[in-house]
């Protein structure tokens, strides 16, 4: 089964008061390349997200988005810096014996200065976390191979569909391929006729024209490897897996073949088989770039 390189998928997950939400997109790439953007305090669990989406998407660039949204009220708590409020008393004390000021240093009077009382967040458990936070990757990664492999079916069928135009013209050019020395050899009899009367004309010469001509123009060979190409690459559609890099190789390799055929033809009806095969193989090249 092919999958496509493109792909969407969300997935969602709570623990610990907390809502993870995943969101993974995926595009061509020749390579599987994975970024992934999320809050920092979740920065210690990157690596291990990155394994997660790697195990199952082998070629593409995969861009995650990970964000927390609090379901519960969090339990803050209250930090007292001791040292800073004595260094604060000590130095309004002394400033009590420097100033000709009076009156008395008051609690409050400490408590609302600058560090003194703290807000705290509690301490996060990232471990806590981490079963919620793979659960809502795998979740979004199931929708994304889902999708990936969706796409995959509608590129096998128009692949199979160009593949099959393929062989038509295929078997169309080795038909036709006897056809052109025989037709080259009726033009040199047609050109050399007038030849006869005046006793110029060489049988043997005009044989072995023909025969340089006829392995000049044999195609026979190139004929067969586009077809061996096709059947492999009709193999590897029913592969469960990748396959992307196999095919793109195979459309290379066809390619070389039908420029081949062009070269040697020399046939305007082979011609004109040789350029629909190059668009179809150019179109087949353009749909391999989006395979995994």
């Amino acid at each position: 089964m092919l999958k496509s390189m493109t792909g969407y998928g969300r997935g969602e997950a709570g623990a610990c008061g907390r809502k993870f939400t995943v969101e993974l997109k995926s595009v061509n790439h020749r390579f599987c390349e994975v970024m992934i953007r999320l809050p920092r305090v979740m920065s210690p669990l990157e690596d291990r997200i990155r394994r997660v989406i790697q195990k199952r998407i082998s070629r593409g660039r995969v861009d995650g988005y990970i964000s927390i949204e609090e379901t519960e009220q969090k339990t803050q708590q209250v930090k007292v810096d001791k040292n800073l409020a004595v260094a604060y008393y000590k130095a309004m004390k002394e400033l009590e014996s420097l100033l000709p000021i009076t009156g008395q240093i008051e609690l409050r009077d400490i408590i609302n200065l600058p560090n003194v009382l703290v807000l705290e967040e509690p301490a996060e458990d990232l471990e806590e976390w981490w079963p919620a936070v793979e659960e809502a990757v795998n979740e979004a990664l199931d929708k994304l191979v889902q999708m990936r492999a969706a796409e995959g079916e509608q590129l096998e069928a128009d692949l199979k569909k160009r593949m099959e135009k393929i062989r038509r013209c295929n078997d169309e050019i080795r038909k036709r391929a006897p056809e052109v020395v025989e037709d080259y050899r009726k033009r040199l009899n047609q050109r050399l006729a007038h030849w006869k009367g005046e006793g110029m004309l060489d049988e043997n010469r005009m044989a072995a024209e023909v025969a340089i001509f006829a392995e000049r123009a044999n195609i026979t060979e190139e004929t067969v490897r586009l077809n061996s190409h096709l059947n492999q690459m009709a193999k590897c559609l029913q592969s469960e897996e990748p396959v992307g890099r196999k095919l793109d190789f195979l459309v290379q390799e066809m390619n070389r073949e039908i420029n081949t055929i062009g070269s040697k033809g020399n046939d305007l009806e082979i011609s004109k088989l040789v350029v629909n095969v190059k668009s179809e193989i150019e179109k087949i090249r353009e749909q391999v770039q989006n395979i995994e």
